[in-house]
């Protein structure tokens, strides 16, 4: 998580929720997830499965099972758990399941008022909320009140991350391209990220990317996406978010686009220094290195998504339309869902920039 000082810090967002003197209490991302629910706005066709209850058991080779789910080992892990590849025995399809200790992250603190436990049950009501070819799906929650687990079955990418080193220029528009597509649609459902990094966005079998990992997400009403909460990880903060106050949850979702972005050209980090601390003072001090050979449109994409000033910054809409993006495919085509919420969204975007 990023923070201003060497350590990690825990910041308090009580008092920016309870709003000021002048209007009402600040609504939370669960508060706004349920009242859009309530009101229909909903993308997704076919619900989320919530499971209340555990089985285990074992296939006729031995392996564990998880109610239908065959145990077939464990492929990553996270901030608070692990995630294990299982086969479903139904489909024979195989799932990315994330696997968690509910009493383990209801004892760690995020902030004051909140626990790990609560940032994952707001990652499930996001989630449930989604469906785009760019994000990864949730299929299913287990969540069993007599045991300690608690299971987020989702779909399994079967390919690898955006970049371990540097990429082809055309390789890497086609990435971003996806990138941006999946994040504009977060955003036009009041949707920030918050921690948009390769290590979240993963690469099918088809070269198609799909954003996952959406446990420091945050929901926003209206226009109003000023956050406090210190975003995602470190190198790819904003350097509006370095400073401890609040923040743009769009701009600084913009701005790790542009850190990605020169990662997947150049294999390196645009600014890293030896500590934390130093790290942050780069962000927001030292200027974007280009090499002198870049391609000039795409140097000039990397300068306007690494603006440090947020409200200078290029964004999304703006970048799914630059030159080097365009490329040979023209702007970013917008994502049409079945729910009026983003469609609105996007027409109060039209009618903003004409």
């Amino acid at each position: 998580m990023g923070v201003s000082t060497l350590e990690t810090i825990l910041i308090d967002d009580a008092e920016y929720l309870h709003g000021s003197d002048d209007g009402p209490p600040r609504k939370t991302s669960e508060d706004i997830i349920q009242s859009r629910a309530q009101n229909g706005f909903a993308c997704r066709e076919i619900p989320v499965k919530e499971t209340k209850k555990v089985f285990r058991s074992e296939d006729e080779n031995g392996y564990k099972m998880v109610n239908q789910y065959v145990h077939l080992g464990k492929i990553g892990s996270g901030s608070y758990g692990k995630v294990v590849l299982y086969r479903n025995i139904k489909d024979g399809k195989l799932y990315a399941v994330k696997v968690l200790n509910k009493p383990y992250m209801m004892k760690i603190r995020v902030v004051r008022s909140e626990t790990a436990m609560t940032d994952v049950l707001r990652e499930v009501s996001i989630m449930k909320m989604l469906n785009h070819p760019n994000i990864v799906n949730l299929v299913e929650v287990i969540d069993d009140p007599n045991i300690d687990k608690f299971y987020m079955v989702l779909e399994y990418v079967e390919g690898k991350m955006v970049c371990d080193n540097g990429l082809e220029e055309a390789t890497a528009r086609n990435y971003l391209r996806d990138i941006i597509s999946g994040l504009m649609y977060l955003h036009s459902h009041n949707v920030i990220h918050g921690d948009i990094k390769p290590d979240n966005l993963l690469v099918t079998s088809t070269g198609n990317v799909k954003i996952g990992d959406f446990s420091v997400s945050q929901v926003f009403e209206d226009d109003d996406d000023m956050l406090w909460r210190s975003p995602g990880t470190p190198v790819f903060t904003a350097p509006e978010c370095c400073q401890g106050s609040a923040y743009h949850g769009r701009a600084s979702d913009t701005w790790a686009v542009g850190v990605t972005l020169y990662c997947m050209i150049s294999g390196q980090y645009p600014f890293l220094g030896d500590t934390l601390q130093e790290t942050y003072d780069k962000i927001a001090n030292d200027p974007v290195q280009i090499p002198d050979d870049m391609n000039p449109q795409l140097a000039d994409l990397l300068q306007r998504l690494l603006c440090k000033d947020p409200g200078d910054r290029i964004t999304l809409q703006a970048a799914a339309e630059h030159p080097w993006v365009a490329g040979d495919k023209g702007p970013v085509p917008e994502f049409f869902c079945r729910c009026g919420f983003g469609r609105r969204k996007r027409n109060d975007f039209r009618e903003e920039v004409q």
